[in-house]
């Protein structure tokens, strides 16, 4: 086809190339942000999450094992979340929007899971920030709480000065409202007067602590409190330098595996950029005519190969393919015969004995009587006739190769 020209045409050649050059890459970049889009998210929101700046945040907590040497990565893979290995997975719980979440969770060991106390409102001028913030209910709690043990109750008490915990005693700063549990499934590991600070999920090293403000932004702000975070951090970890994971993806964060993004990363954007650029010489060769066109061939074409080819189309059609097992060995026996000089005085039979003494001299593998067995009649579909015949050919190819 020739572009449309001269006083007739509506457009001219080159608007028509700026719209379709303009219209493809309009194209690729939505493809391109659909892709990616996870990727470009504002992360930095008001929430209890890792990346969340705000004090109920935890970002505070990943800066300090950083800034301690600690190994730390924030976490967007759902399937590392599920991995048994050597990292400390902490899973910082939100009291909103993760029940379909939690039903489904399949947490690896070891694992923190750090109960949810706190929501807020954030600021509009500021979307990293909370513009109050306001102490959930018990029962608020409590509906976290039941995904890991079903009679647990949340508690809120007067912290004690002093709290002995496995890795030392220590005094963290919690105030009126330190958030404790009272379960009696679960194993108590860090406990108060009132109820337990961190308790174990029974045969599992999976252990939940109750009272956030011991590990998020607001309360790292306390000495006592970070002492205490980083000192049950190290006690949770297998050995000193186990690296740290803060799990994103219960908050919407996760990283999605498609096929769409992986196109466009490492290190397949190369085969991509390829594939695009074949795309547009393709285009430009159907749109642009080059050479004589060629001439339109009979619809019926004549000789042996067109007789062939429509002999073969009409059984398959008539799904007789596989029928023909037993008369394409008797071909092959005639044709192998005729190949090695075989007396035509000879019987089936004993056709059938030479063949199989010329496989055991060497000439094959495998004997004719077993190959003709499994010809001798009907085969049970297309796929086993051809793998069948094809055993068959190849093993007249080696018989008749020293008689060619």
């Amino acid at each position: 086809m020739t572009p449309a020209s001269g006083p007739d045409a509506p457009f001219s050649t080159r608007i028509v190339a700026a719209i379709l050059s303009v219209s493809m890459l309009a194209f690729g970049a939505v493809v391109t942000l659909s892709a990616w889009s996870p990727e470009i998210r504002d992360r930095n929101m008001a929430g209890a999450h890792p990346y969340s700046t705000s004090a109920i945040g935890y970002a505070g907590l990943v800066r300090l094992l950083e800034r301690r040497g600690t190994p730390v990565t924030v976490s967007r893979s759902a399937r590392a979340l599920s991995e048994r290995d050597e990292t400390l997975k902490i899973l910082t719980l939100s009291p909103h929007g993760m029940s379909d979440a939690l039903n489904e969770l399949e947490t690896g060991e070891p694992a923190l899971i750090v109960l949810p106390k706190w929501d807020g409102r954030a600021d509009r001028a500021r979307p990293s920030w909370f513009a109050d913030t306001r102490l959930l209910s018990p029962g608020q709690v409590e509906g976290a709480l039941r995904h890991f043990d079903s009679d647990g109750d949340i508690w809120r008490v007067r912290a004690p000065a002093r709290i002995a915990t496995p890795f030392g005693a220590h005094q963290p700063v919690l105030g009126d409202n330190m958030q404790v549990i009272r379960a009696d499934s679960l194993v108590s590991v860090i406990s108060t007067p009132a109820g337990d600070l961190l308790a174990q999920l029974p045969g599992e090293n999976v252990y939940v602590l109750s009272d956030p403000d011991l590990v998020n932004t607001f309360g790292l702000a306390e000495i006592g409190n970070a002492r205490m975070a980083l000192g049950l951090i190290d006690w949770l970890r297998t050995y000193p330098q186990a690296p740290v994971s803060l799990d994103a993806t219960l908050h919407g964060f996760s990283r999605s595996e498609n096929l769409l993004q992986m196109v466009f990363d490492i290190p397949f954007v190369g085969a991509t950029l390829v594939a695009l650029a074949s795309f547009l010489m393709i285009g430009w060769a159907g749109a642009v005519r080059f050479g004589a066109p060629e001439r339109e061939g009979r619809a019926i074409a004549l000789g042996k190969e067109a007789l062939t080819d429509n002999t073969a189309g009409l059984v398959s059609m008539a799904q007789r393919e596989t029928r023909l097992a037993p008369g394409y060995l008797a071909l092959t026996r005639r044709l192998t015969a005729r190949a090695i000089g075989a007396p035509r005085t000879l019987s089936e039979t004993e056709l059938s004995q030479l063949f199989d003494r010329m496989s055991e001299a060497g000439a094959s593998e495998t004997p004719y009587t077993q190959l003709a067995a499994e010809l001798s009649g009907p085969a049970p579909g297309r796929e086993s006739l051809m793998n069948r015949t094809r055993r068959l050919w190849r093993w007249r190819k080696e018989i008749t190769h020293g008689h060619q």
